[in-house]
């Protein structure tokens, strides 16, 4: 996942909107959005192979997405960082607790941003520093640098976000991720990646044929805990595919019996 935008207890928007586009390389092994078998109250996309997810959610409020950091060359890690959302969300952790295992843990996943929590509280860990922050009601973006950078692509979906004034159906969302403007040279960040990958990069939408978008993604939690998840797939050079939608109520953790 490369670029997220939320609005997060706005008054307008509601307790949640989010919008994000996965970008990964095309022949890397993926399903799309659906409930896991494995982990049956968990709804997410699956990493085939790392065995995690980039964006998943629970049935009980438990949700988390992860983008890496970009900082030069590619680097990986001796953990698949999809790991940390299927840890989060099939877990029973609160957020302090599982910020202290990312602390403890940082060294074995290539850098990576993590937004996780129960819908209601979120939080933003970042593993370069090592820092967690406590999001705040507003509207934030997340690509490959740390909370609220001011890249480009943030910047045009944050503006979005804040200038809608309801919740966006998905065939707006999807326009919205569907950007490919590329920003001029000077607004352009500078990872160590060189002009023209950071032209590449520097779109909404992904759209090349090897690396590119792969997955474009609407989440809404209204009142009451409605929930509605949508994933739009993208084929090579920024095609649609499939749309897959579902919707569900969010549910208390089940108490266990001290009897």
């Amino acid at each position: 996942m490369c670029v997220i935008a939320l609005a997060y207890k706005t008054p307008r928007l509601g307790p949640l909107v989010l919008v994000a586009n996965r970008d990964e390389l095309h022949a890397r092994a993926s399903a799309p959005l659906a409930w896991w078998d494995d982990a049956p109250d968990v709804l997410g996309g699956r990493d085939l192979e790392g065995g995690g997810s980039w964006l998943a959610i629970s049935r009980h409020g438990r949700f988390a997405a992860v983008t890496n950091v970009r900082e030069g060359l590619r680097q990986s890690g001796a953990r698949s960082r999809g790991e940390l959302v299927r840890r989060f969300v099939e877990g029973r952790d609160d957020a302090q607790a599982f910020a202290r295992q990312l602390a403890a843990e940082r060294a074995d996943y290539a850098p990576f941003n993590l937004l996780f929590g129960d819908i209601g509280d979120l939080y933003h860990f970042h593993s370069v520093r090592g820092t967690l922050a406590r999001l705040t009601p507003g509207v934030h973006t997340l690509s490959n640098a740390t909370l609220d950078t001011p890249w480009p692509k943030c910047r045009l979906l944050a503006g979005q976000l804040s200038a809608a004034a309801r919740p966006p159906a998905a065939t707006v969302a999807f326009e919205w991720l569907s950007d490919r403007s590329v920003p001029p040279v000077a607004e352009l960040p500078n990872t160590g990646v060189g002009l023209a990958r950071e032209k590449l990069l520097a779109p909404v939408l992904i759209a090349g044929y090897d690396y590119g978008t792969r997955a474009s993604t609407l989440l809404t939690v209204g009142a009451g805990g409605r929930v509605a998840l949508s994933e739009l797939a993208r084929t090579p050079g920024g095609g649609r595919g499939q749309l897959r939608e579902f919707r569900l109520n969010l549910e208390p953790i089940p108490r266990t019996s001290s009897v």
